[in-house]
């Protein structure tokens, strides 16, 4: 497909009263919005591939969905730090944050190093990304030890305080994903929970207690991460 028929596919697909849904429903203020929901860009996605180029004009269009579209469009493998600060900056809602981070920084060798910058940003989406990226890095990486994630605790435990809901939200998340990698990391990952427990925020009392309870629940799914070692 070339941008032009990908825009003209967009507009055919727009839905103002989706707009106004997902931010009365999820929270998504976006601009430039033409109201599309995920699935239906899945599906254009699937038909184009991976498309750099495209990728590239579609998110300078600065279109809401066409964004959202180069997040699943672009190979990880090319991505640069340049281009992963340039995208990040712009995150205005955790929907395009977690999509960027979920299907394409977690997937990328720089993801590491944009999981331990990103953490100790002070802009709510920037941060955000940090640990969205830290969280799906978690289902990414199938094969590494536990010892690097463990380095992923201390940036939990750091900034747990922080009271802005979509920071506190994956902060939760990324606790939670380390601790469904494999029964070790799981103990490991309760025990920081107690500790952020021991703090005396709002925040760090929310984020405990639910991952407290969703990683001790009978239904857990551990995922045994590294399998050459937990299977």
């Amino acid at each position: 497909m070339t941008y032009d028929e990908v825009i003209t596919c967009l507009y055919d697909l727009q839905d103002p009263d989706k707009v106004v849904f997902k931010e009365k429903k999820f929270g998504v203020v976006s601009h430039n919005s033409l109201g599309i929901y995920h699935k239906e860009l899945k599906i254009i996605a699937k038909e184009i591939g991976r498309d750099n180029e495209l990728a590239l004009q579609l998110f300078e269009s600065g279109i809401y969905e066409a964004r959202l579209l180069c997040s699943k469009i672009y190979d990880p493998k090319e991505l640069t730090s340049d281009l992963m600060e340039y995208w990040v900056v712009t995150f205005e809602n955790w929907e395009i944050c977690d999509s960027f981070c979920m299907g394409l920084f977690a997937k990328s060798s720089l993801a590491l190093e944009k999981i331990h910058e990103w953490t100790s940003r002070r802009a709510e989406f920037e941060k955000r990304a940090g640990f969205a990226t830290m969280a799906a890095y978690c289902m990414a990486d199938k094969k590494s030890d536990n010892d690097l994630f463990e380095k992923f605790l201390p940036l939990l435990i750091r900034e747990a305080n922080d009271e802005r809901l979509y920071v506190k939200k994956a902060v939760n998340w990324a606790l939670r994903s380390i601790g469904k990698r494999n029964v070790d990391l799981n103990q490991r990952a309760l025990d920081t929970a107690h500790k952020i427990l021991t703090f005396d925020t709002k925040a760090a009392n929310w984020i405990a207690k639910d991952a407290i309870r969703k990683l001790e629940a009978e239904n857990v799914n551990i995922l045994d991460y590294p399998r050459a070692l937990y299977r």
